[in-house]
């Protein structure tokens, strides 16, 4: 195998990968030890066959004693079968050990991924996650391991075995040595071209991920728009590049084990040339000559496959790496050190010249200024792309202001704790996310501890309570991955009772409507003026019937305020809003006082 030495793996990074798993180890250290302690007498009892040759080929071939002849069959046998005993103990124990850890690394990745900024989302896409937050702990602590039993094993079977060489034959055991460490040379010429190739392999299979995850849940769009060839397309190349990246690897590789295999065979020439110049001037026997051959080729017939073997250790080794550069990372949202807890906002939020950007390339807002007071419903309108949604996701601090501040009750939000900041604020998206589970369970994620009345309230509330009581199953009915079983305008009645259990003060609808039908968007607005009441609203919409009776609105055009007012005040200033206006209803009435 190839873990035979630690040399040959670059040994300080291997060390430093083992270390830095060791808090993951360290829960299971006893079963962990004991799997590592058995791997002595597993790896040790690969000699005794061969220690066994000696006397047969000496005491019973040559000197003809007999009993030696029925002794030693089932010598062998019962070390076979203590060896086999012993596998099977490390491998439970190995196994057990390695899952657990499996578990562990998962959660704190998981752990770490919920506590990633939405910037961190924006920028790596669902394949990515899926095997550098899942794939690579089964690979890293499986990996880990398998390897160091692997290694154990076979470094003290290797021990053993030269003991073997070296109490039959120093002379030959001195060739058989130096021949095993050129046969490790070639190991160091693929490692570099193989850490490219498993990195390019990685990246192609995240992309293979994402293809799946985009097939399953847009489907619909897929068939629909006949992309079906356009999808075959994008697989077929990714496929290809994952195809030519794995020729490349054998390319890479697999030229390894035949080297070595050329390599042990000259070891094994030499030696049976020497020995037989031994045996013939009586300096061993032949019974020596037997047993040392016996124990090289126990020796060096592993080593002939140990290209496959490496491939398999550097990407554990690799994985590894990935989990590590992942618990690495740090949130770029962080709290102050003296971050504060609020209980509710009193007074106003508040944009004090803010500007945004998503990347240094474009800014999305500019110098905006803006103050919502408590109890106000605050309209954002504008043309698509001008910042409204934007503006929207500072509020609860899903992304931080990249000059200015954005304050709450005279606090900038990055010195008030971000928990205790989005429990004040319910957020109704355009497209709001379900979970997989029942209508209740997506409803109670608003509130955890929100009483059954609570939560018919909410029912009620939001015009949903006809639609759960024709369902057999009322509220525990399951509604699909993502609500896939609900319709547009259940989705949102389902999003707002879950805001309505959160109860808090500030609600954010972001075109909470726009995608609805006009029978939907009719019940669904009454569910959000239910919502609306005794709160502070900020709505995004883009159907400007919906916002007219705001207590002000927001013109947002191209990361902007363009103005802002009443419906009645913006109609007369004859800007920006009169002719957003005046291009949705000029076939329905004339705005008083416009501008001609």
């Amino acid at each position: 195998m190839a873990k035979l030495t630690l040399k040959d793996f670059n040994s300080a990074p291997m060390i430093k990968n083992y270390r830095r798993m060791w808090p993951f180890i360290k829960p299971y250290w006893f079963r962990a030890l004991l799997g590592v302690l058995l791997t002595i007498p597993i790896g040790s009892l690969d000699a005794a066959i061969a220690m066994f040759l000696k006397p047969l080929m000496d005491n019973v071939m040559v000197e003809k004693q007999p009993h030696f002849s029925a002794l030693l069959p089932f010598l062998i046998v019962g070390f076979t079968v203590i060896q086999g005993v012993l596998n099977y103990s490390a491998a439970y124990l190995n196994t057990w050990v390695g899952s657990k850890m499996t578990t562990d690394i998962k959660r704190r990745l998981y752990d770490k991924l919920l506590s990633m900024d939405t910037a961190y989302f924006d920028k790596n896409n669902s394949g990515t996650i899926l095997i550098r937050y899942s794939t690579d702990a089964e690979s890293a602590s499986t990996g880990l391991v398998n390897n160091l039993k692997q290694f154990l094993s076979k470094f003290f079977s290797s021990l053993a075995l030269v003991f073997v060489l070296f109490y039959n034959s120093w002379h030959l055991a001195v060739i058989a040595v130096v021949i095993l460490v050129v046969s490790f040379y070639p190991l160091r010429i693929v490692r570099a071209k193989m850490k490219e190739i498993i990195t390019k392999s990685v990246g192609a299979g995240s992309i293979i991920m994402t293809l799946y995850n985009e097939t399953f849940s847009g489907n619909r769009t897929i068939h629909s728009f006949t992309m079906e060839e356009r999808q075959r397309a994008n697989f077929k190349s990714t496929t290809d590049d994952i195809f030519t990246l794995s020729m490349k690897m054998v390319q890479g590789t697999n030229w390894i084990s035949p080297a070595m295999h050329i390599i042990m065979s000259v070891g094994i020439a030499l030696v049976v040339g020497f020995g037989s110049y031994l045996i013939v001037n009586g300096i061993i026997t032949s019974g020596n000559f037997v047993a040392f051959i016996a124990a090289l080729l126990m020796l060096y017939t592993p080593m002939k496959t140990v290209g496959n073997n490496y491939v398999a250790v550097q990407q554990s080794f690799m994985a590894i790496d990935r989990i590590f550069d992942i618990l690495d990372l740090q949130p770029k949202l962080v709290c102050a050190p003296d971050a504060k807890e609020i209980t509710g906002i009193r007074d106003s939020i508040v944009f004090d010249k803010v500007h945004f950007s998503y990347n240094a390339d474009k800014e999305v807002l500019k110098d905006v200024s803006l103050k919502i007071k408590t109890g106000q419903t605050v309209a954002l309108v504008g043309n698509s792309g001008g910042g409204k949604t934007t503006i929207s996701s500072l509020i609860p601090r899903l992304y931080d202001v990249t000059g200015g501040a954005v304050k709450v009750d005279g606090a900038n939000v990055r010195d008030i704790k971000i928990s205790s900041l989005r429990k004040n604020i319910a957020i109704v998206f355009q497209d709001n996310f379900l979970f997989s589970g029942t209508i209740r369970d997506n409803i109670i994620a608003g509130n955890p501890a929100a009483s059954e009345q609570d939560v018919i309230q909410a029912v009620k509330n939001a015009y949903l309570d006809d639609f759960i009581k024709s369902l057999p199953a009322g509220l525990d009915t399951e509604i699909g991955e993502r609500g896939i079983l609900l319709s547009g305008g259940q989705k949102q009645r389902v999003a707002i009772a879950r805001a309505f259990l959160k109860n808090a003060p500030v609600v954010i609808l972001d075109e909470a409507t726009s995608a609805l039908d006009n029978k939907s968007e009719k019940i669904v607005q009454e569910a959000i003026d239910n919502l609306m009441k005794n709160r502070t609203v900020i709505v995004i919409a883009h159907r400007l019937s919906t916002v007219r009776h705001a207590n002000k609105i927001v013109v947002i055009n191209d990361g902007k305020i363009a103005e802002e007012g009443t419906h009645e005040e913006l109609l007369k200033l004859g800007g920006p809003y009169y002719a957003l206006y005046n291009s949705q209803f000029k076939k329905q009435e004339t705005p008083p006082g416009a501008a001609s």
